[in-house]
């Protein structure tokens, strides 16, 4: 029987950046062998764009990573603004199942309103989240995912969650993409 948790993670987040801010935002993946800090993947997509998905996976899928990554965790599904990840189509790209985990429940009804009202492809962007469902409590924090079950999801996100009750993978890329943006790493996400 294999392993309560998943062991191989690449965990990404974006760059913080202005209110007012248009174009490319950093997105900073950070790869994990167990508990070992490992490697960092960096990218960029399109702020309030539908590019985060392809990003990810081309970003991993073509890294000297790709053959022994077996999780894609992710600091929300929206990154950039409302650059909605789509995470069906990742999953399904990369053959790996796709953790989301917030430390918050966003306000679902808020999220809905400014997709549907500001967003290009707001709809179709709203639709992805649909899909996805309601998200989880496990752990004290919040979890959405894809290709895996809540056992294996709960344990690997409590393996992961030494510093805070956000997994080190994307702790640490939420830390590297804050220095990227503005010079320093501030508080975990």
């Amino acid at each position: 029987m294999d392993a309560a948790w998943i062991s191989n993670i690449a965990g990404f987040d974006d760059a913080p950046f202005e209110r007012d801010h248009q174009g490319r935002v950093s997105l900073v993946g950070a790869v994990y062998a167990g508990l070992r800090f490992d490697g960092v993947l960096l990218g960029d997509i399109e702020k309030d764009g539908a590019d985060g998905a392809g990003q990810i996976s081309r970003l991993l899928l073509d890294s000297r990573f790709a053959d022994h990554v077996r999780l894609i965790m992710l600091q929300g599904i929206t990154l950039a603004g409302f650059n909605v990840v789509d995470v069906f189509s990742l999953a399904r790209d990369t053959g790996l199942p796709v953790l989301v985990v917030c430390r918050g429940r966003p306000d679902m009804n808020a999220v809905r309103r400014a997709l549907l009202k500001a967003i290009p492809d707001g709809r179709k962007k709203w639709a992805i989240i649909e899909k996805l469902g309601e998200m989880e409590p496990v752990n004290g924090i919040y979890m959405q995912r894809v290709g895996l079950s809540r056992r294996k999801a709960a344990a690997t996100i409590d393996h992961f969650s030494v510093h805070s009750q956000i997994p080190e993978p994307v702790r640490t890329a939420h830390l590297i993409a804050g220095a990227l943006a503005t010079g320093q790493s501030r508080g975990a996400p």
